[in-house]
């Protein structure tokens, strides 16, 4: 092709048609911009699909993540909720309870002190987006603005709450090994209930900020999970 055009500018510039020649070269570099707008018009669009898929398999498996993590908060919560239950009931008692009713007492702090769970996020999806750099590159800078904050602050702020809660219970459980093992003994004096019920205290107060933390954070993903297509 190349070869063809060349032969025809040789021949007009040996016939003299020089106006012939120009127009023909004027027509010629149009008809090279005209490709080369082309050809780069081809490359952005497979580029934007190429990008439209790698957003769009984000999203799902961001999507799917998410989903997984609701799961795992909603377990969390279920198993903490009979825990506060527990000791809003035992803080509010009688500290005789124990001495009145002790099949009762001794089954209500089995509840509490039965094991504990904490929240561990899954974020594959979101650590490849990032390691990557891509997720800068996503036109919905709604959602990933979103993702950014749940990931890095409140994801972030949950975890070291969950190592917080972890370190009371497990302060908790080990000092009273014993009673977890046997059960509450009905000769436990009223200071020595107290003493557990102030024990207990100390973890049940993170427990229930932990708590709230978890709800929030489930709110928060409900509405990234409703603008995700």
């Amino acid at each position: 092709m190349i070869k063809f055009f060349r032969r025809i500018r040789q021949n007009l510039l040996l016939e003299g048609k020089t106006g012939k020649y120009l127009k023909y070269a004027i027509g010629e570099i149009v008809l090279v911009v005209i490709g080369i707008l082309i050809a780069l018009s081809i490359n952005n669009w497979n580029l934007n699909r190429k990008q439209h898929n790698a957003e769009k398999e984000f999203l799902q498996g961001i999507k799917a993540d998410l989903k997984k993590d609701k799961d795992y908060i909603d377990l969390v919560i279920e198993r903490q909720q009979p825990k506060l239950d527990v000791f809003n009931y035992l803080n509010t008692a009688s500290t005789k309870l124990h001495t009145e009713n002790a099949i009762e007492v001794d089954s209500l702090f089995k509840i509490y002190f039965s094991s504990q769970r904490t929240f561990y996020p899954i974020s594959g999806s979101f650590e490849s987006a990032v390691s990557g750099n891509k997720i800068n590159s996503f036109k919905d800078k709604a959602i990933t603005s979103a993702l950014i904050k749940l990931y890095n602050t409140t994801y972030a702020r949950l975890i070291d709450n969950g190592n917080i809660s972890d370190d009371r219970w497990d302060f908790l459980s080990k000092k009273y090994r014993h009673e977890r093992r046997t059960g509450i003994n009905e000769s436990m004096s009223d200071a020595q209930l107290s003493a557990l019920l102030d024990d207990m205290y100390h973890h049940f107060v993170h427990m229930r900020w932990y708590q709230n933390q978890l709800t929030d954070a489930n709110n928060e993903i409900d509405a990234i999970l409703n603008n995700i297509k």
